[in-house]
């Protein structure tokens, strides 16, 4: 009468019986429904972290063009000073050096100025010396004293002129 099918049966109604009374079914859904929670949770969890992420990759290369562009900025600033400092510098040795060649003129002028003078004095004193060894050995007449005298003196004015 009863065979093993039916003893089955009715063992699989009590199990489904047992697992209804028992609220199986809604803890395990509810379970679930919490898994997934987790879940979203975490995706959710991922999608900030990877928002930050992507906004600090952003403004970390937004600092690294902007210190690109400083550092740029610099070098050419530097350039422009090291061209200036360049041409100053070569200004004031062309000054340096127009000082010197006109303090060197100057002085070679004021040595040909001297020594023009020297020869000048030299001859003067060597003039008189001859006037006065003509006048000396000279016996003749006193016109040719005077003729003498008086060309030398203008000889020497002429020299000293």
């Amino acid at each position: 009468m009863f065979d093993a099918s039916l003893w089955a049966l009715v063992g699989l109604i009590l199990f489904f019986v047992l697992l209804w009374y028992l609220k199986v079914p809604g803890k395990v859904g509810a379970m679930l429904d919490q898994q997934a929670d987790n879940i979203k949770q975490e995706l959710e969890g991922a999608r900030k972290l990877r928002e930050e992420a992507q906004a600090l990759m952003a403004e970390y290369q937004r600092k690294r063009k902007e210190a690109e562009a400083e550092a740029d900025q610099i070098v050419a600033d530097a350039k422009v000073e090291a061209d200036r400092l360049a041409e100053e510098a070569k200004a004031a040795l062309e000054e340096m050096i127009a000082r010197r060649t006109k303090a060197a003129e100057a002085k070679i002028a004021q040595a040909e100025a001297n020594a023009i003078a020297q020869v000048r004095s030299r001859a003067a004193d060597v003039a008189v010396q001859a006037a006065e060894t003509i006048v000396a050995s000279s016996t003749a007449k006193e016109e040719i004293q005077d003729k003498v005298l008086k060309q030398s003196i203008k000889q020497v004015s002429e020299n000293l002129n």
